[in-house]
C-alpha cells in the first residue's frame, strides 16, 4: 500500500489540476449562454454533455481491460508525453510573452456578444444554438478530462483515485461558478498549465519505459523525479527565453 502512494498522489494531483482547468474553460461558455438566453438552455445543453460523456466512459471502461497491459502503458505513456508537451509549450509560450495568456473576462465578452449577434439575426434559432454551445463545451472539455483521467490512472489501476481528483475539481468549479455568477478569471490558468504539462510529462515518461519494460530507480516514485526534471528544463527555458539577446546587429 505504501508503494502506491507513489502513484495515487500524482494521479490525483494531475486529475485535479488538468480537470481545474478545462472545467473553469467550459464555466465560461455555459455562463456567457446563461447570461444571455437563461438558465434553461445552458442547463439542456450541460446536461446531454454530460450524457454523452457517461456513454463514452461506459463504453471504455470495458474495452481496457481486455488490452495487454504493456501494451496499454506504453500507448498512454506515449499519447500522455505528447499531450503534457503541448500543454508544457503553451505555458512557457505565455510565460514568456511569446502568445498571450488565456484571459476568461475576455472569453466571456466575447461569447456573450457573438450569442447577442445571433439572437439578434435569428431569435427564433438562439434556443437551440445557445443549448448547443454548452453541449459541445461540456463534451469537448469533459473529453480531454476523460482523456487524463484514463492515461494517468488506467495504467496502474489508479482510475479511482484519479476520477476522484477530477471529480473535485470540476465539482468545486461548478459550485463556485453558480456562487458567483461570474467566469473564474483570478485562476492562474497558465501556472496551472504549465504545472499540469510537468506531470502530464513525467506520466508520459514512466508510463512508456513501464510499456517497454524498463525498471525505474525507485519504482513508482521516479515520477517526482521525471517530473523535477520537467520542471527544472522548463523554467531554464523561460529564463533563456527572456534573456536579452545581446550582439544583434544596430
Amino acid at each position: 500500500m505504501i508503494a502506491n502512494w507513489g502513484l495515487i498522489w500524482p494521479a490525483m494531483t494531475a486529475a485535479f489540476l488538468a480537470s481545474l482547468v478545462e472545467a473553469v474553460e467550459a464555466l465560461t461558455i455555459v455562463l456567457a449562454v446563461a447570461t444571455v438566453r437563461g438558465w434553461r438552455p445552458a442547463g439542456l445543453g450541460v446536461l446531454a454533455g454530460l450524457a454523452v460523456l457517461a456513454l463514452i466512459v461506459g463504453a471504455l471502461g470495458p474495452l481496457l481491460d481486455h488490452v495487454p497491459l504493456h501494451l496499454l502503458q506504453f500507448v498512454i505513456g506515449v499519447l500522455l508525453l505528447l499531450f503534457g508537451m503541448r500543454w508544457l509549450r503553451k505555458a512557457i509560450l505565455r510565460a514568456t510573452g511569446v502568445i498571450p495568456f488565456h484571459d476568461e473576462a475576455a472569453a466571456f465578452a466575447t461569447e456573450t456578444a457573438e450569442l447577442r449577434e445571433q439572437a439578434r439575426r435569428n431569435e427564433a434559432r438562439l434556443d437551440w444554438l445557445a443549448a448547443i454551445t454548452t453541449f459541445k463545451a461540456v463534451l469537448l472539455e469533459g473529453l480531454e478530462v476523460v482523456f487524463i483521467v484514463i492515461a494517468v490512472g488506467a495504467g496502474g489501476g489508479m482510475v479511482l483515485p484519479a476520477s476522484a481528483g477530477a471529480s473535485a475539481a470540476c465539482l468545486g468549479v461548478a459550485v463556485v461558478g453558480l456562487a458567483v455568477h461570474r467566469p473564474l478569471a483570478r485562476v492562474p490558468q497558465n501556472t496551472l498549465k504549465f504545472a499540469v504539462g510537468i506531470m502530464l510529462s513525467a506520466f508520459g515518461v514512466f508510463w512508456t519505459g513501464e510499456g517497454l519494460g524498463v525498471a525505474w530507480p525507485g519504482g513508482n516514485f521516479a515520477i517526482v523525479g521525471f517530473a523535477a526534471m520537467f520542471l527544472a528544463a522548463s523554467s531554464a527555458a523561460v529564463v533563456l527565453a527572456r534573456r536579452p539577446k545581446t550582439g544583434a546587429l544596430s
